[in-house]
């Protein structure tokens, strides 16, 4: 109970470092919680958007399985009746295995296709009748299809089965309802049957899993538990097949069920495989569930990473805070071990304060982890929010796991300065009291050289491979970013801070030497006191310098990577929207695709070239909410020759009407030599005017007014004239295909743009794309709506806007844009409550100091000017440096964001965005923060007394 006593008393003296520390505690739990809290949720909203979009794209509900099987036995015996019904147990256990409830289930019985005709048939008749169909049962059939005519089948004990028809089958047999029918088996086996009932789907009656009487229209179905005693265990006739349909509900498909729901879909397939017949099972969701597996994983390690810089920063504050307080009880811990305290009892007080500390914060933290989790839900980019539908988060058993190992390791941390302490006699106390300006851990060790070293070695193997891939035209994973992407700034950030911190006191003693006869006493004051103690003031200057450096990394990487993914989807589409219409022509099929291999193929291979009638393009033109429109041409595989050097090969030919084309297509500035309306314009005098690649213009030595000859699959010839040189072009991707077995020889591909109108006349009428351009703020919705209602015959559509925000959707980007915005507030929070902790505590230490100036007649106004002089060769000069560094690191390390691109794509080339918002911005909210500090040092630096800091002195 003393014990106890005693750690509350301590932590009553030291409220405001406790509630200090505390807030840093409460920080990394709810950052440590919100790492698998965010990829649960992310993920699960994504995973149940897919299965949504597995329903507009396969036609069923995303829970919908159905398993199908022949019956390859003969006759119905033993083992295959026990094979069935193990079966039937086996299917009944898949919601289970899955952990899915089930929403609907239904089972379906068909015999052998029997010969159908009436039973009052004439010879002539029954040998004419082609009428075919099998015996059915359907479980829950009552519930299941709805009665255009007739009633429901019942059982009879005659030996007549009464059967629902529909109404193209009955009509099929020429009979009506009522009559009598025969049902006659290869065997010569009859059975006699009367259609009692009409029946059609009944969509109302199971919206998740209804019975289309269309899919199998022939045939009878009777009563199932008279199917069941007739044919499965009397075996009256041959089995064909059995099927099992189910729905199971796939909002209940959490990511933690991603495994069982990928294992049932293997044991289901492996359970039927042969066991009764053939086979077939059909789960459209699996493939999409399936890519989920391992996301969690690679999400967790890429938002450790990504908070790796904010994680540095709590690591610092928390030991600050700690140490803050141990300072102010050294002179109580070295006492204590004079009257014989054993560092094991100390030890043990401080263990149970942390404890008290840690145990409260992970009780709030992941509540403030979930707050955190869905601000990262609602980025856009660096400090930028949309209104986005809020993540669906709860705590769960790996959050709280994490939150304690969190917890676990920064109470270790903060228990170091307490265990340091310990070893300290009151002798020693006081010897350290007097020397502020020794060398500091990170100095004497050199763990400033050490980090730098690290980062520049990893630096040099990422340049590297990026080199390689690049040089050989190898692709690189898909877009996911390595750790070491961010954990490299971070050091070398931390490094470089530790670096300058290490020359700063050398610049300020050069600064005081310099002008020591001119400074006023107030500069000269804070000189001496920055010079004679440095040490005391690195902390604060690196919190500065790591938040100013990650910060301005931060907004530069968020930026780069926005901007790249962004350009990439609208270069390789081109425009806002491309659309291929179906066009008519005398092949069979009648459609063509010119950018599919295979069609161009079996087109070259007739002997008669297609003919193909081009539709109007009026109605694209007449599109509301259309800004520009134009024909785009394309034509994979055309050939060139170049009658000066004899040179030829494949090439990509481009058709396009110049005016139209510059008006609606999208490009990059920079990536040609001129802008590219520049090009359209050198085009347009001249039909016979053409672009030519930079890899025709090196291959071929083509210069500009050669002669270049075109031509595709068997056609003529026809002579076209270079007037310009080009890199890249709207939709065409210039980097080698990494596919090439050569190292040494990467195929580099070709492109030629021409006229569509001459290409069209001296060559021959293809189909071509519609670009579109589309007014600001129209929705492409309106556009698809207008395309129905003109009922144009879409085979193909690429729509930007889409693609841009699935793209800003992808977890993985969410994560990035998320955790850099969140991780800078953080930071600019712990550098607030450090700035103010340090320069609080710092202020109350020299009270007796500022009262002695005070009486010695210096004016308030000169106190103040010695404290804003002493922030800005302090705090003011961290942010200069962390504005150094962080350009620094923007600069060796945002670039190799590339390497985490697919590298055959990406085009255009990725560049570095550095945007004058975020730098204003940052600063903004950086010299806010010092502000507010500053003013509230200055009004409690306006409440010291004169009197109290003399009286303080003499005691």
């Amino acid at each position: 109970m003393a014990l106890w006593t005693m750690i509350l008393r301590k932590m009553a003296n030291n409220k405001w470092l406790q509630l200090n520390l505390w807030i840093g505690l409460t920080v990394c739990v709810a950052l440590f919680s919100s790492m698998p809290l965010y990829s649960e949720a992310i993920l699960q909203r994504t995973l149940q958007k897919e299965l949504q979009s597995v329903q507009l794209q396969e036609g069923v509900y995303p829970g919908y399985i159905r398993i199908g099987t022949t019956v390859s036995s003969s006759a119905m015996d033993e083992k295959t009746i026990e094979a069935i019904k193990r079966a039937d147990r086996f299917v009944q256990s898949i919601p289970g295995r899955a952990g899915l409830e089930a929403l609907s289930v239904y089972q379906q019985r068909f015999t052998q296709r029997l010969k159908v005709y009436g039973a009052d048939a004439t010879d002539q008749e029954k040998q004419s009748q082609k009428t075919a169909g099998s015996i059915k049962s359907l479980s829950g059939m009552e519930k299941r299809v709805r009665l255009i005519d007739g009633v429901m089948p019942a059982v009879r004990a005659d030996g007549i089965y009464e059967a629902l028809v529909t109404q193209k089958f009955l009509i099929a047999t020429k009979r009506d309802l009522g009559d009598e029918l025969i049902a006659e088996a290869p065997d010569k086996t009859k059975f006699r049957v009367i259609p009692v009932g009409i029946m059609e789907t009944n969509p109302a009656a199971d919206p998740y899993l209804p019975f289309l009487t269309s899919e199998d229209s022939d045939g009878f179905i009777i009563p199932f538990d008279q199917f069941e005693s007739d044919f499965i265990l009397g075996g009256k006739t041959k089995l064909a097949s059995l099927d099992w349909r189910l729905a199971l509900k796939y909002e209940q498909l959490t990511i933690d069920k991603i495994d069982a729901f990928v294992q049932t879909d293997k044991d289901i397939r492996r359970y039927f495989r042969g066991r009764i017949g053939v086979d077939e099972v059909n789960i459209p969701a699996v493939s999409t569930v399936d890519s989920y597996q391992g996301k969690q994983e690679k999400l967790d390690v890429m938002m450790l990473s990504l908070y790796s810089p904010v994680m540095l920063m709590l690591a610092f504050y928390l030991y600050m805070a700690a140490n803050l307080i141990i300072e102010r009880q050294k002179t109580e811990i070295s006492v204590l071990r004079s009257r014989g305290a054993s560092r094991l009892q100390i030890m043990t007080a401080y263990t149970f304060e942390s404890l008290f500390l840690g145990v409260s914060a992970l009780a709030v933290g992941p509540f403030l982890g979930i707050l955190f989790t869905k601000v990262l839900g609602a980025s856009n980019g660096f400090l930028e929010f949309v209104n986005r539908s809020a993540l669906e988060v709860s705590l769960t058993s790996s959050a709280y796991f994490v939150s304690s190992v969190a917890v676990a390791a920064a109470l270790a941390l903060i228990l170091i300065p307490a265990f340091m302490a310990t070893r300290v006699s009151i002798v020693s106390h006081k010897q350290q009291n007097a020397r502020h300006n020794k060398l500091t851990f990170w100095h004497k060790t050199g763990l400033d050289f050490i980090l730098v070293g690290i980062a520049v070695y990893l630096l040099y193997n990422f340049n590297k491979r990026q080199e390689d891939l690049q040089r050989l035209g190898l692709d690189s994973d898909a877009f996911q970013l390595d750790p070491m992407l961010f954990l490299m700034p971070s050091l070398f950030a931390l490094g470089g801070g530790l670096l300058l911190l290490r020359v700063y006191p050398w610049f300020i003693r050069l600064v005081y030497l310099a002008g020591r006869r001119w400074w006023s006493p107030a500069l000269y004051n804070t000189l001496v006191q920055i010079s004679r103690s440095s040490g005391q003031y690195q902390t604060i200057k690196l919190f500065l310098i790591m938040t100013v450096a990650t910060g301005l990394f931060s907004a530069n990487s968020a930026r780069t990577i926005n901007d790249n993914m962004e350009s990439k989807i609208q270069y390789n589409i081109g425009a806002d929207m491309t659309i291929m219409t179906r066009w008519e022509s005398d092949s069979r099929p009648s459609t063509y695709l010119s950018s599919a291999p295979q069609q161009v193929e079996a087109a070259a291979s007739s002997s008669n070239r297609v003919q193909y009638i081009e539709p109007p393009f009026q109605p694209f033109e007449e599109l509301e909410g259309i800004l520009a429109s134009a024909k785009v041409f394309k034509k994979e595989n055309a050939r060139f020759v170049t009658p000066s050097s004899g040179t030829s090969g494949a090439t990509t030919l481009v058709g396009i009407d110049t005016m139209d084309f510059g008006q609606t297509a999208w490009m990059k500035d920079g990536l040609l030599d001129h802008p590219i309306n520049g090009y359209l314009n050198l085009l347009a005098p001249n039909t016979k005017a053409v672009l030519v690649s930079r890899s025709i213009a090196e291959k071929a030595k083509v210069k500009l007014g050669d002669t270049i000859a075109l031509s595709w699959d068997g056609l003529d010839q026809a002579p076209f004239v270079v007037y310009g040189i080009i890199d890249y072009w709207p939709s065409w991707n210039p980097l080698p295909n990494g596919n090439n077995n050569d190292k040494e020889k990467v195929a580099q591909p070709n492109l030629i743009v021409g006229h569509l109108g001459t290409i069209q006349k001296r060559l021959v009428v293809e189909p071509y794309e519609v670009w579109l351009k589309l007014k600001d703020g129209v929705a492409s919705q309106t556009v698809y709506d207008q395309l129905a209602e003109k009922k144009l015959k879409i085979i193909n559509l690429q729509d930007a806007t889409q693609e841009l925000i699935q793209s800003k959707n992808d977890p993985f980007r969410l994560a990035i844009n998320g955790v850099m915005t969140l991780g800078f507030v953080i930071s600019m929070l712990i550098s607030f409550f450090g700035f103010l902790l340090f320069w609080v505590l710092t202020l109350s230490g020299r009270t007796l100091q500022y009262g002695v100036l005070r009486a010695m007649g210096i004016p308030f106004g000169q106190i103040i000017g010695m404290l804003v002089s002493e922030q800005l060769l302090t705090s003011g000069a961290a942010v200069v440096l962390g504005v150094i560094i962080g350009n620094t690191i923007s600069e060796l390390f945002v670039p190799l964001f590339e390497i985490s691109f697919s590298t055959k794509d990406q085009v255009p080339p990725f560049e570095m965005i550095q945007q004058l918002s975020d730098y204003l911005q940052l600063y903004s909210i950086v010299g806010i923060t010092l502000t507010i500090g500053l003013l509230i040092l200055g009004y409690r630096l306006s409440r010291i007394r004169i009197a109290q800091a003399l009286k303080l002195g003499e005691e």
